[in-house]
């Protein structure tokens, strides 16, 4: 069934066009946003389906921040690939103290699905991103459901880490900038999954990478890769990489984990490697 998209704007961008939406979600049960970068091979007379690359941000952001900081319009471009990026949380859900703090609640959604109340009747945003958005840009837009991968930054390379892992029949290809590597050892994630999942550590594994990752056997042939600044503050007490690199080397998963001297947790350093995170994926896509 299709969904009635808002198209709340548009602009000419690398031959392409960069297009904001809103829509009705019945996966979250409130109206939603998301960005899409359509590259011109899926315009005009000769448009064709091009593979997807779904980016997910990290906390306080929306769906413009990753199109309007990242630069990667003109890889995705020259190499014909639609970039697809949804808010990182409901707004408007109503919910008691989801507005109290920067890292939970609005901004913050944590790429699952909340199962304590009152937040599981909205944060639902792994629903969202793997099944209503991906029909919405698989269907009615010109993704190719064959070809596509996932990437993301903080709390957002978190989500894409773990949903890849958890829908590999959705991703073929998987990166991350600085992200949260290993929820349950940190405080970021504490606070996230003892709010949306409750004090069942059982419930936190299924949405850590690391954890994930142990007891996987390479699910992506073709590598993972992640950059990480070694001047990011939030690096040793939110971030833990070095669990997901033990992780991969346990499964015999191929992972490249580049550490860059003077980089920090923003998107001058996304934006200085994002040319490589896109042929990354192109590689993987085509």
């Amino acid at each position: 069934m299709s969904i009635e998209l808002e198209l709340l704007s548009e602009h000419r961008c690398f031959d392409g066009v960069q297009r904001f939406y809103k829509h009705d979600s019945s996966a979250i049960g409130l109206p939603m946003r998301f960005s899409v970068y359509i590259p011109p091979a899926a315009l005009g007379d000769s448009a064709a389906k091009v593979p997807v690359l779904f980016y997910l941000a990290g906390l306080t952001c929306t769906e413009e921040t990753f199109m309007t900081k990242g630069g990667a319009q003109q890889w995705a471009a020259r190499h014909g690939i639609m970039l697809v990026a949804p808010d990182t949380s409901p707004r408007g859900a109503n919910v008691p103290g989801e507005d109290e703090g920067w890292d939970f609640g609005t901004g913050a959604g944590f790429y699952l699905d909340a199962t304590q109340a009152p937040w599981g009747t909205h944060y639902r945003m792994e629903s969202y991103v793997v099944g209503e958005l991906f029909g919405i840009v698989t269907g009615q837009l010109p993704g190719d459901a064959s070809r596509t991968g996932i990437f993301g930054h903080s709390m957002g390379g978190h989500g894409a880490l773990v949903l890849a892992q958890r829908h590999p029949d959705k991703f073929r290809s998987v990166s991350a900038f600085a992200p949260i590597a290993s929820p349950t050892k940190c405080p970021w994630g504490h606070k996230a999954f003892s709010g949306y999942l409750g004090e069942d550590r059982e419930q936190w594994a299924q949405y850590d990478a690391s954890l994930l990752m142990e007891k996987s056997s390479r699910p992506f042939p073709g590598g993972i890769l992640i950059d990480q600044g070694l001047a990011d503050n939030f690096l040793a007490e939110q971030l833990y990489p070095e669990a997901f690199e033990a992780a991969c080397e346990k499964a015999g998963q191929p992972l490249t984990l580049r550490r860059h001297e003077g980089y920090d947790h923003g998107y001058y350093f996304i934006s200085t490697f994002m040319q490589d995170h896109m042929e990354f994926h192109a590689k993987q896509l085509k």
